[in-house]
């Protein structure tokens, strides 16, 4: 019954415990010095870092952008198929418009005069044959170019292959010309207007800057030194900055991503925020593993000919396509942020005590002392009973 009462005495002191901070100033050179330059660290830390590097006292947006491009330029070809012939820009931009993005034809293998015949399949594995019994007749295959007919006939003097009903004469699987045949186009340049807009401040602005007019802009090339808000771009100029030889590159094509980088700092002029253009290669361009290199596709150009037979000229091209890519971010004061951060701060001064009372109470050598100079209690209940006459 005793042990009941005592343990009942005990936990009704411990839940009536209150503990107040006791102030203990200790003269000590080594504890001092470790306690300022703890707090001069926690004031630059907040200082520096928070308010000044990452500009804690802001409050932030992301941006929120549209992109459009128009490309300009003519490249002369002379080659056997087609003769002399000039390229404009309804030529070489498949397609006309893209969605922050634009493609620019460098090369191309061209088939003429296609019609839907019958002609021997190209030569590759699973279309040999040595007989009509090799060749299944409705047979059709993804690696083909088109349907058998269930003959074998002839395609060169020691090969033959399954007749197939297709666009003949076939494609020749070949390697692109190099150097490459629109390598003109390391000259054409592509105008690109960006416009922004941070909806949380109500700020818009585009790259095209206050002070750029029409007599300049159409005569002004990006450069970094002379022209850097000039928002026309040499096509050469974006792949030599991303450290590509634009030549080498136009032979099977690639992708290219332009950077457009938006940090504006709300509580300066806004003439201060202004774009940032980078340029990189994004497609993977590994010398060891160069299966199936750069970017191409296929499109066909139909007409029809004087027995009102349809006939096409199917191009394979080759050619670099341009992502455009928008980031940013804008800051402008306000008071949520700066008490957040001013409080944490604060809360961070309050751990130096904590680390210096843990200091002193394990590595120095007075620290029993301290310990219980730090530490007393008050027992209210034994002072009631005291004065209890």
């Amino acid at each position: 019954m005793m042990k009941t009462m005592g343990c009942c005495a005990s936990i009704c002191q411990c839940f009536f415990e209150y503990s107040t901070p006791k102030i203990l100033v200790i003269r000590s050179f080594k504890v001092g010095t470790l306690n300022r330059i703890t707090q001069a660290l926690v004031i630059a830390y907040v200082i520096g870092y928070v308010c000044v590097l990452n500009k804690g006292y802001q409050d932030t947006d992301a941006v929120l952008s549209s992109v459009t491009t128009k490309v300009k330029g003519i490249a002369l070809t002379n080659t056997s198929d087609l003769g002399l012939r000039i390229w404009d820009v309804a030529d070489y931009v498949i397609p006309p418009q893209e969605e922050s993005s634009f493609f620019v034809l460098t090369n191309l293998l061209i088939t003429l005069n296609q019609t839907q015949s019958h002609c021997p399949e190209v030569p590759k594995t699973g279309f040999d044959c040595t007989s009509d019994r090799d060749c299944k007749a409705g047979s059709r295959d993804t690696r083909g170019n088109g349907v058998q007919t269930g003959k074998c006939v002839k395609y060169s003097a020691v090969d033959k292959t399954c007749e197939v009903l297709a666009w003949c004469p076939l494609e020749l699987d070949k390697e692109p010309p190099n150097p490459p045949m629109l390598a003109d186009a390391e000259n054409f340049t592509v105008l690109i207007k960006n416009s922004i807009r941070y909806p949380k401040f109500n700020f818009n602005k585009r790259n095209i800057l206050p002070y750029v007019n029409k007599t300049y802009l159409e005569q002004c090339v990006f450069n970094r030194i002379t022209d850097p808000d000039c928002p026309i771009f040499r096509l050469k100029d974006m792949v030599t900055e991303a450290n590509e030889d634009f030549q080498t590159m136009a032979v099977h094509g690639g992708v290219m991503g332009v950077q457009i980088r938006w940090e504006c700092d709300l509580d300066m002029p806004s003439s201060w925020c202004v774009p940032r253009y980078t340029f990189r290669r994004l497609d993977n361009k590994d010398p060891v593993n160069n299966v199936a290199p750069g970017y191409n596709f296929r499109f066909a150009k139909y007409y029809k000919n004087g027995n009102n037979e349809e006939t096409r000229t199917l191009i394979k091209g080759f050619g670099i396509r341009f992502d455009v890519m928008v980031f940013g971010q804008a800051g402008k004061f306000n008071i949520v942020p700066t008490l957040l951060n001013v409080g944490a701060g604060l809360a961070l001064l309050g751990l130096v005590t904590v680390v210096c009372d843990w200091i002193v109470l394990t590595c120095m050598t007075k620290k029993n002392i301290y310990n219980e100079q730090k530490y007393s209690y008050v027992d209210d209940f034994q002072l009631l009973s005291n004065e209890t006459p």
